[in-house]
């Protein structure tokens, strides 16, 4: 029988035989294996690789793993699959099938074919952003999306930073720095990851002044808190959330007269950016061109929401408001790319020509449910024939939502895909289709009562052969 010393001895020989099997880099990297992964990841990634793989070998071999150290082959495949997994994109393609339409974990609104392709052309080529091809000297960028923008909201002027918030930024830090801006108690809000309307009110350089109450402000009350150092008449609209029951705050109409009265420009914070009355497919946000017929002076809305385009903050209004903040020296750090401005020039173009279904959004929040039945049926037959033993699937009546802080308490009826297993609970399922193991596409999807739900509203028509397939990997 073996003593304490003889067995540490053992043990000690065994981590030297094993440390002494590991190749060193050179040897794995003048394999012939290695040439491939030289020409996918280059030699200065790949070498990296081979450094982790091996360190990770001998940190095993120290610590006496019981497994036989990998040869050359195998080691070649271990870095092959790190090196796939360092040069997988972070950012990839999902389907959304949540039947939410514009959720803001994916990206809110997917843009059209048409947006697409303007970005591809833009971007591979040069372009005209702040060249002006008439006058053959220096532009502006603003020139490209401008004047479809006052078109279509019936402002004067229009410029484009890179989101609402940025937007709402610099109106007020243009236009009421060290100064006074009157709000509504009940308009104090605040929007996803912790963007409050006091706070950039306060990081803008303006000073806010309440008025009213939680659930009822007054006309009166404006008018009473208006002073020497007020500058702006704020209006936020909650669009995530909705005050019900006894509650009154002034007409919009009520507030411009006020405003224009006083010479203190009215600022309308719309957020959510509808540019068409989407109320028949229960999208009831207001338009934005009637805040102008109702007087407003400076109006800010996304860009990617209701608009249906890419991440922007728009500013319009009056022309001589939009120019002073155009002049701040902090609209260059927050203005937008070239590419969002070939997406966003698409994008309007659509609206121009009356083409909402081209705008994936738009199309989407105006599905008929007739359509949606239809598809969740036809889907529903081509999945049950190649289900596995134990599932089941069934169409039921259900809701789909808009989302990204838009419409409230508003529903929109679909059609939706529920799906069953008597061998996985909803919770597995979802986790297999979000994190597929073959290199598919991930599948969001929705639980209600442990069952998976599948809402085709926002999935694409063209998306549902890969999403049936992921359903039948998971379930299997």
């Amino acid at each position: 029988m073996a003593s304490p010393a003889q067995k540490k001895l053992r043990v000690e020989s065994e981590r030297i035989a094993l440390l002494r099997q590991i190749p060193s880099v050179d040897e794995v990297l003048n394999a012939p294996q290695a040439g491939k992964l030289i020409d996918a990841a280059g030699r200065a990634m790949t070498a990296a690789t081979v450094r982790e793989v091996l360190a990770e070998l001998r940190e095993k071999a120290r610590n006496g793993a019981p497994a036989a150290v990998l040869g050359i082959a195998e080691i070649h495949n271990v870095i092959a699959r790190k090196i796939e997994e360092k040069l997988a994109p972070s950012l990839r393609a999902v389907i959304n099938a949540t039947g939410v339409v514009l959720h803001t974990n994916l990206g809110r609104a997917p843009l059209s074919k048409a947006s697409a392709e303007r970005i591809a052309a833009t971007a591979t080529r040069y372009s005209n952003l702040e060249f002006d091809l008439a006058a053959g000297e220096r532009g502006k960028r603003d020139a490209h999306t401008s004047r479809a923008l006052a078109e279509l909201t019936g402002a004067e002027a229009a410029i484009v930073v890179n989101n609402n918030a940025a937007a709402v930024f610099l109106v007020l830090n243009t236009l009421a720095k060290n100064a006074e801006v009157i709000v509504s108690r009940g308009e104090l809000i605040e929007i996803g990851d912790g963007f409050r309307i006091p706070e950039i009110m306060a990081e803008s350089g303006a000073r806010l002044r309440e008025v009213g109450t939680t659930n009822r402000t007054r006309i009166a009350d404006y008018q009473r808190a208006i002073g020497g150092e007020t500058r702006l008449l704020l209006r936020v609209h909650p669009s995530n959330f909705k005050i019900i029951g006894f509650t009154r705050r002034p007409e919009l109409e009520e507030l411009t007269a006020l405003g224009h009265k006083k010479r203190i420009p009215v600022f309308e914070d719309l957020g959510s950016g509808c540019l068409t009355d989407l109320a028949d497919a229960g999208a009831g946000e207001p338009v934005v061109r009637l805040s102008f017929a109702a007087g407003v002076d400076v109006v800010t809305f996304s860009g990617d929401k209701l608009l249906g385009g890419p991440q922007a903050g728009i500013i319009a209004g009056k022309r001589k408001l939009v120019e002073r903040v155009r002049r701040n020296p902090l609209f260059r750090a927050l203005r937008v790319d070239k590419l969002t401005i070939a997406a966003l020039e698409a994008t309007l173009d659509a609206y121009r020509r009356g083409a909402l279904d081209e705008i994936p959004a738009l199309r989407m929040i105006r599905m008929r449910l007739e359509e949606l039945e239809r598809r969740a049926r036809a889907f529903t037959e081509r999945l049950r024939a190649n289900l596995p033993s134990g599932a089941a699937i069934e169409v039921r009546r259900g809701f789909s939502v808009i989302g990204g802080g838009s419409t409230p308490e508003q529903k929109l009826p679909t059609t939706l895909v529920a799906v069953r297993s008597d061998r996985q609970s909803a919770a597995q399922i979802e986790e297999r289709l979000r994190k597929p193991t073959s290199g598919a596409t991930p599948v969001i999807a929705r639980i209600e009562k442990n069952t998976l739900m599948i809402d085709l509203r926002t999935v694409f028509e063209e998306e549902e052969p890969a999403l049936g397939s992921a359903l039948s990997t998971a379930l299997a």
